[in-house]
């Protein structure tokens, strides 16, 4: 029965040894299989992150001719923004000096939509407005 116990351990001992040298080189492979996963989530991320950026560059205006004014206008909804704040009028008064609704003015400032070529070459007019100018023409209405 010695020779048994002694044999039955024996090959404990040499499977153990076996086992671990196994093991060890499955954890390496495991921690470098963590790594580079976790390096490609890094780079998903950074990818996604530029997607989200080149999206946002491309929905932004781009000012270029629009099809159907005389003259070769460029249209800009922060341009309106700013024009309506330089002459100090309220979004109604711009309206009614170009001849749109005050919900028009505002849809054009944040670039839901875009003037027709009436409405285009009104705001070009306005451009070479100034404040007394403005007041004397909302005086007149």
């Amino acid at each position: 029965m010695n020779f048994a116990n002694t044999l039955k351990a024996e090959i404990s001992r040499i499977t153990r040894r076996e086992l671990r040298s196994e093991l060890q080189s499955l954890r390496k492979s495991s921690a470098q299989y963590r790594s580079d996963i976790a390096a490609l989530k890094r780079r998903v991320a950074e990818f996604e992150r530029m997607v989200r950026q080149l999206g946002k560059a491309s929905t932004r205006e781009k000012p270029g001719p629009i099809a159907g004014t005389k003259l070769n206008l460029r249209f800009r909804s922060q341009g309106v923004s700013a024009q309506r704040k330089r002459l100090g009028v309220s979004a109604a008064n711009f309206g009614a000096i170009i001849g749109v609704s005050a919900q028009t003015v505002y849809n054009l400032e944040q670039g839901k939509t875009k003037p027709g070529p009436a409405q285009l070459e009104a705001l070009h007019r306005v451009r070479k407005l100034g404040k007394r100018d403005v007041a004397a023409q909302l005086a007149s209405r």
